[in-house]
């Protein structure tokens, strides 16, 4: 059986930043198919800055708890100091997860890379079309 954190549960039962950003500057979407595990993330960013996060999972426990966790992680941050978020950081931050959840962590912080690799290409196809 799987023991989690305090700070696991309390963002499984309160989870951060849930719902989903019209007009997003970026989205990214992963999934697990060996789990079930979905997640969307989806960021406004303005000077360079995450300024917005938000975020829909479908999960266990620890998918929702990593998903609200990362979303808290990054407001504030720039593109590069968040593209830089990895695995280990966001289980740092919940105080650690089961080794048979710490494939939670990567669909976290994938589902946020993705978020920002899609803003970035939108960025460069505006460039390009002018």
């Amino acid at each position: 059986m799987a023991f989690y954190s305090k700070k696991v549960m309390e963002h499984f039962m309160n989870p951060k930043n849930v719902g989903e950003i019209k007009n997003a500057d970026g989205i990214g979407k992963v999934g697990n198919p060996i789990c079930g595990d979905m997640m969307v993330f989806y960021i406004k960013v303005k000077d360079n800055k995450i300024e917005n996060v938000k975020f829909k999972t479908f999960g266990c426990g620890a998918a929702i708890a990593v998903s609200s966790i990362v979303s808290e992680m990054v407001v504030g941050k720039t593109l590069e100091e968040a593209i830089n978020l990895k695995n280990d950081d966001v289980v740092k931050a919940l105080d650690g997860l089961p080794k048979n959840k710490i494939h939670c962590s990567n669909l976290g912080a994938d589902a946020l890379h993705k978020a920002i690799e899609n803003y970035k290409n939108k960025l460069l196809n505006n460039t390009e079309e002018k």
